[in-house]
């Protein structure tokens, strides 16, 4: 299949309207010479010059070191980098499947409540604001502010304590 006609206007990379195609012979239309072209140096895209010499490129013109030309690349080499994999295990309020610091054995750890800081706070603070009839001790009873405390249930040693504060 054969490149359609240029359009009217258009220039190749010379500055000059391209070499008619004889394959598309053109008509001229009115107010055109006999190539078909618009008189005068054609219309400017963008508002940018167009005239040779003057800003067409991204670069401008001139003779550079090395132009079109990169430094051949060296052999290369492949690096692979390893990391030790390291389990990280989350010590929160649910058991956890570990392995025991203590007796080395696979297990999932059992966990209790132990009184904490987050206790203590809530409870000062609940008597300041008029709680002090009792209600006040209600964050001794509540699991949700006191700190979890894993264990091995082989050796029934303390793996993990986590403090809520």
């Amino acid at each position: 299949m054969a490149a359609p006609p240029p359009y009217p206007g258009t220039t190749d990379q010379k500055g000059g309207p391209p070499p008619p195609n004889p394959a598309y012979p053109q008509q001229p239309g009115p107010g055109y010479p006999q190539g078909g072209y618009p008189p005068g140096p054609g219309p400017q895209q963008g508002g940018y010059p167009a005239g040779p010499g003057q800003y067409q490129g991204a670069y401008p013109s001139g003779p550079y070191p090395n132009q079109g030309q990169y430094p051949s690349p060296g052999p290369t080499q492949t690096v692979i980098v390893t990391q030790p994999t390291v389990a990280a295990f989350q010590y929160r309020e649910t058991p956890v499947h570990t392995q025991c610091p203590h007796c080395q054995a696979e297990v999932v750890t059992a966990t209790s409540y132990e009184t904490g800081t987050l206790a203590w706070v809530a409870c000062i603070l609940l008597c300041v604001f008029g709680c002090d009839a009792g209600c006040c001790l209600i964050p001794f009873c509540c699991d949700a502010c006191q700190d979890v405390i894993h264990t091995c249930p082989n050796c029934k040693q303390i793996i993990y304590r986590w403090n809520r504060m």
